[in-house]
């Protein structure tokens, strides 16, 4: 089993920075893709960014050029850092990790950006 525990949420006015975090425990062997995942009110949830082991970085087009992801494999953490949030970025925003093929979610994490 893997737990996830997110960090970072938040109220932050619009043009304005937030870095979540993502700490992963419990019995890790191998973690696989890191990702952060958000939904906001009434839709879908949606793939923000991804990053591989090795690296290898993926990112919704919406939030290109504006938020980063980066991992630490020997602390098994992921970070996201979301600069210049827009109203619609408001979400909940959920760590997700592929553990030797099993899945796991955290609990999320709540952005609020403000006008």
């Amino acid at each position: 089993q893997v737990q996830l525990v997110e960090s970072g949420g938040g109220l932050v006015q619009a043009g304005g920075s937030l870095r979540l975090s993502c700490a992963a425990s419990g019995s890790i062997f191998r973690i696989n893709v890191m990702a952060w995942y958000r939904q906001a009110p009434g839709q879908q949830r949606e793939l923000v960014a991804a990053i591989t082991r090795g690296g290898s970085t993926d990112y919704a087009d919406s939030v290109k050029g504006r938020f980063t992801i980066s991992r630490d494999n020997a602390k098994n953490t992921v970070n996201l850092q979301m600069n210049s949030l827009k109203l619609e970025d408001t979400a909940v925003y959920y760590c997700y990790v592929d553990h030797t093929g099993a899945t796991y979610w955290g609990k999320g994490t709540l952005v609020i950006v403000s006008s």
